[in-house]
């Protein structure tokens, strides 16, 4: 269906694609994995128009193709949903669809023809979307499938998705999934490009490895197995669980009494409690939406609380601003690493001193002291595995998985007394994943709080000391994750007994 050939692409001095070539089969689902700034997601930018090779060529159907730009791609049946979702917010769901491929004006598009085009497809793929909801109502799960029906309104029948469950809950995954399987029935064909090596094995048939920026194997997925596929992603063994000692808890750092938090849709945290100790992790396990976001920028400051109290060491500090709590030894990761993390124009020198850039050492008398800045953003690149390793480059020029890494880096530099942190490996490598659970163990070992919320189920059983399970905006219930099964607390979370 589609092949690269002897891809190669160059941004500055960094090689993203070094003579990649790739072939994907007809009617089938075929994953691409490897390591953050690998070059998975800018070979398939390649294929899908938004970036042209330097040299190499491509075939589509059998035949060589010149694709310049996405409409190109779009002509030829290829359609692309990327990681972070290009839809509005203020629109409906049929208008986000058409949006683009209208062609005329406004005026001249007969709407109703074209939501009842939408309301069938969607019942096709029984993907059970209303073309006149809001898209700003929809959950992350729904969103998903929203940019899914885009792309095949404009009849793609090669379709390219980009970290396509890094926002779905395990009950949501299964649902996409059986989704990719039904239109893998009716001829179409997926490329998927993940980290998550269980759902590699479960969905797809055929499997391409890339490690800085080459090729180094392809494999039929049912001859390859987890271990198999994350050694030769990183070239060495990796642990694919999580390795800790048991947890020394000691003082309370964090006191949540009886808060409610106002959200988009109302009332979104409703009366929470709870407390974290020196020395020990809690997690927070729920589906997506029930009030975990509005949660942690509470105690973060980014929210304000209603009702209740937060305390920091035994000290109020619910009216307490951000830059406040982060003297005091609060830091916080957080799920949207573009809008509350970075800056994404600015370098990652700048990125690294956020939060702590008008006090020493990094400011004297009001200017910056670039020695102090360099030797801290050159500190993190290197202990956080931040890829390229190159402080001048803006953030937004590296991969998802490696913002992630220099936010984390970031993070841990002010050595905090609580750590907050937010899907702490979304979008991220498998050896990065393993990288990241040992920092944060290593920072509960050395006397820190961390408060940890993951849409990964399993990874936040495997991490936490304690788990609380949130539903509707309330903790429902507290388990221990040594002795509780992901199924129960599965249920818990849907509201099952």
């Amino acid at each position: 269906m589609l092949e690269l050939k002897n891809i190669t692409k160059t941004f500055g001095s960094v090689v993203a694609n070094d003579d990649v070539s790739i072939f994907v089969k007809k009617g089938t689902i075929h994953a691409i994995v490897g390591e953050n700034g690998a070059g998975k997601s800018t070979i398939m930018r390649i294929a899908y128009g938004f970036y042209k090779a330097d040299s190499g060529t491509i075939e589509y159907g059998g035949k060589p193709v010149a694709i310049n730009n996405p409409h190109d791609a779009i002509a030829l049946g290829i359609g692309m949903v990327h990681q972070h979702f290009m839809l509005v917010d203020t629109m409906t769901v049929g208008e986000n669809i058409i949006l683009g491929s209208e062609g005329g004006n406004q005026a001249s598009i007969n709407w109703g023809k074209a939501n009842r085009e939408i309301r069938a497809l969607s019942e096709e793929l029984r993907l059970n979307i209303d073309p006149y909801a809001m898209v700003e109502d929809l959950s992350v799960g729904a969103q998903q499938r929203v940019e899914l029906l885009k792309a095949l309104y404009r009849k793609a029948e090669f379709l390219i998705l980009d970290e396509p469950t890094a926002v779905l809950s395990p009950q949501e995954v299964e649902d996409f999934f059986g989704i990719l399987r039904r239109m893998r029935e009716q001829g179409k064909t997926i490329v998927i490009i993940t980290h998550k090596l269980e759902e590699v094995l479960a969905i797809s048939d055929d499997v391409t490895v890339m490690r800085d920026g080459k090729v180094v194997g392809r494999v039929k997925t049912a001859d390859t197995n987890a271990k198999e596929l994350a050694r030769m992603i990183v070239g060495r063994d990796v642990l694919l669980r999580v390795d800790k000692t048991a947890a020394n808890p000691r003082n309370a750092v964090l006191a949540v009494e009886s808060i409610s938090v106002t959200g988009k849709h109302g009332l979104a945290v409703d009366g929470i409690s709870l407390n974290v100790r020196a020395g020990e992790i809690v997690g927070i396990a729920g589906i997506e939406g029930n009030g975990q976001t509005e949660l942690i920028e509470a105690i973060a400051g980014l929210t304000p609380i209603q009702t209740g109290s937060i305390k920091f060491e035994t000290k109020e500090i619910s009216n307490l601003s951000v830059r406040k709590r982060i003297e005091l030894g609060i830091a916080h990761v957080p799920e949207d690493r573009h809008r509350r993390g970075l800056l994404l124009s600015s370098d990652l020198a700048e990125n690294s001193i956020l939060g702590v850039h008008y006090r020493a050492p990094v400011a004297n008398g009001g200017f910056l002291n670039q020695t102090v800045i360099d030797t801290k953003v050159r500190g993190i690149i290197e202990n956080f595995d931040v890829r390229p390793p190159d402080p001048t480059l803006a953030a937004k020029s590296l991969s998802g998985g490696n913002q992630q890494k220099l936010i984390i880096g970031r993070e841990f530099d002010i050595n905090p007394k609580l750590l907050l942190v937010s899907q702490p490996t979304r979008g991220v490598d498998i050896g990065a994943i393993e990288f990241i659970h040992r920092k944060l163990i290593g920072l509960r070992d050395a006397g820190s709080a961390v408060l940890l919320v993951s849409a990964e189920l399993e990874e936040v059983t495997a991490l936490a000391d304690r788990l609380l399970v949130i539903r509707e905006g309330k903790i429902v219930g507290e388990v221990d994750p040594r002795t509780t099964s992901v199924e129960a607390i599965g249920l818990m979370m849907t509201g099952g007994n």
